[in-house]
């Protein structure tokens, strides 16, 4: 009617929740396998399994040789980390990206390798040698392991600065410039606050530019 108003209903707004971020591939196949072990299913389980080795093997390479410079001990490590992953399964939380989860397990093992090669090292017996410092019956110098690690860092001069950094300020930077995980998940894999991760991050970053400069720094 004329000089009456109408109130015209407004639609209701829904509230809706931030929309979570999709799964990666590796992660859906890490739940199959999961649920597949836990089903019994041991065989089809190990048919997917593959596939998420192959989804991850190239990457965990590069990851491993990072940490060992060596591209034996970096496939040793590779394989020791897929295997603790396969008969650990049931343990991986479905909500975190599974390659957050493996990274964490990679860089572990990467990290007791080093320190048992540097225990072999320091307690390898030197072999006797000859005056002109030679092996006997050898017509030859040979280059000692300690000498052809050492050579080989001096070729890799970024390997060898991301190598003197403290252990958490690796295992930060590896994860996320080598292995491409944001701050968030490195939180989540390490369990520390994402503020902690990116003071570790801030550090490792100064300390490698110091590194490479050839400027002394402390941890």
């Amino acid at each position: 009617m004329p000089g009456i108003s109408r109130r015209v209903a407004q639609p209701a707004v829904l509230a809706t929740s931030p929309k979570a971020p999709a799964r990666s591939r590796e992660s859906d196949l890490a739940s199959a396998v999961k649920a597949l072990m836990a089903g019994g299913q041991r065989d089809l389980a190990r048919e997917r399994f593959a596939e998420l080795v192959g989804c991850q093997q190239r990457r965990a390479l590069r990851i491993a040789f990072h940490y060992l410079r060596d591209a034996h001990d970096a496939d040793e490590a590779v394989q020791d980390a897929f295997l603790k992953v396969f008969t650990h399964i049931a343990t991986y939380r479905d909500e975190l990206p599974f390659e957050v989860w493996f990274t964490r397990i990679l860089v572990n093992r990467c990290l007791d390798m080093r320190k048992s090669r540097s225990r072999r090292l320091k307690w390898a017996l030197p072999m006797p040698v000859s005056k002109d410092g030679r092996l006997p019956d050898q017509p030859a110098p040979l280059v000692s392991v300690e000498d052809r690690l050492i050579s080989d860092e001096r070729r890799k001069t970024i390997g060898e600065a991301v190598g003197r950094l403290p252990n958490r300020q690796r295992a930060v930077f590896t994860m996320c410039h080598i292995g491409d995980h944001t701050t968030s998940e490195v939180s989540h894999a390490l369990g520390l606050s994402e503020a902690t991760v990116r003071v570790h991050l801030f550090r490792a970053i100064r300390k490698l530019r110091m590194l490479l400069a050839g400027q002394e720094v402390t941890a």
